[in-house]
């Protein structure tokens, strides 16, 4: 690689390359090929962590258009739209997504696609595929399958580590096989499966250093404190409802209102009202922000439409009272979300 600025050594340059916005990257690489070759190494990935200039983005796929990712930047209220999920499924759903060491992944799930004609579903309801797109390179690749197909389950990061555990596999049978896979090695190995085993879709969330898994019309949850000790069984008594953490706290959207969830008791926050109607939208945490993101306003007895949406709605929830406001609209996706996550970059 010749300099990238004469006179100038190139550890230098790329900690000065690393404080520009990530969102500005592709006018970097137009420079020159040593440029380009310099925006899209690990040594930039690392210099950012290092000056402290990385970033938070969230993101997000929709139902409309098929297998497509944007990233959104909060600082700059703005969407990047990412090549699509090169995956053969089509509309790819019910899948599990999480990031971890920079990379996006997106695991498992099966095809929401349907013939126009016949009302029949794709044939695939769950895979093993796991993919991961690198945002530094710009480019998804396939990674290890998962032992066991798998739809509807939970998913999250813990220890640096990518837990997957229940949902239902491709014959539409729910399971209770857990495992865990290492993004630096590419391998999946197994671990205890959950207690038990039941016929709902289940989520997975971290809070205080455990997984949580939350099966759908229950008020169990699972908790895996240390892989070694296996799952325990609790009932906290946990709203239904979507839920997210923000800064540790669970908020969870339950009969129009948001409530903060602290161990066993919780406290409304604020109202959520204009929510009712609105379906299949995504709600996520970033920094001391709620997002509630997309979704479908639902037909009604005088509307029988499905209005698909793009809307970004975010709730403060930091300072002394919760203030509503509206970002940037999704500039391509737009309906029910079918995954969000958060990405450090």
């Amino acid at each position: 690689m010749s300099e990238l600025i004469e006179g100038l050594p190139d550890a230098v340059v790329i900690r000065c390359i690393a404080r520009v916005p990530f969102y500005l990257h592709p006018k970097l690489e137009l420079v020159s090929r040593s440029w380009r070759a310099a925006v899209r190494s690990s040594e930039l990935f690392k210099a950012r962590q290092e000056v402290g200039s990385a970033e938070d983005l969230l993101c997000v796929c929709a139902f409309d258009p098929e297998n497509l990712w944007q990233l959104y930047d909060p600082l700059r209220d703005l969407w990047i739209t990412l090549p699509v999920l090169p995956s053969k499924i089509r509309h790819l759903a019910h899948f599990g997504v999480v990031s971890a060491f920079g990379k996006l992944f997106v695991l498992g799930g099966g095809s929401d696609a349907v013939d126009p004609l016949t009302g029949d579903q794709d044939g695939s309801f769950a895979t093993n595929e796991v993919w991961s797109y690198d945002p530094v390179i710009r480019q998804w690749s396939p990674r290890a399958s998962m032992h066991v197909p798998r739809a509807m389950f939970a998913c999250c990061t813990f220890n640096g580590k990518i837990v997957v555990a229940g949902g239902f596999t491709s014959c539409r049978k729910s399971i209770s096989q857990a495992e865990m896979y290492d993004p630096e090695k590419d391998v999946w190995i197994p671990i205890p499966d959950l207690h038990r085993t039941h016929n709902s879709a289940c989520s997975g969330l971290v809070i205080g250093g455990k997984v949580h898994v939350l099966h759908k019309g229950l008020s169990t949850v699972q908790v895996l404190d240390d892989v070694g000790s296996g799952w325990t069984v609790e009932d906290y008594g946990w709203l239904q409802g979507p839920m997210a953490v923000v800064q540790g706290a669970i908020y969870v959207i339950s009969h129009g209102l948001i409530f903060k969830q602290e161990g066993r008791s919780r406290k409304m926050v604020v109202s959520a009202s204009e929510f009712r109607k609105r379906i299949g939208f995504a709600m996520i945490g970033l920094g001391d922000e709620l997002y509630v993101i997309g979704g479908v306003i639902g037909p009604d007895r005088w509307n029988w439409d499905i209005k698909p949406l793009s809307d970004v709605d975010v709730l403060t929830v930091g300072g002394d009272r919760p203030v509503w406001r509206q970002a940037a609209p999704m500039t391509r996706c737009r309906g029910t979300i079918l995954g969000c996550t958060q990405l450090r970059i």
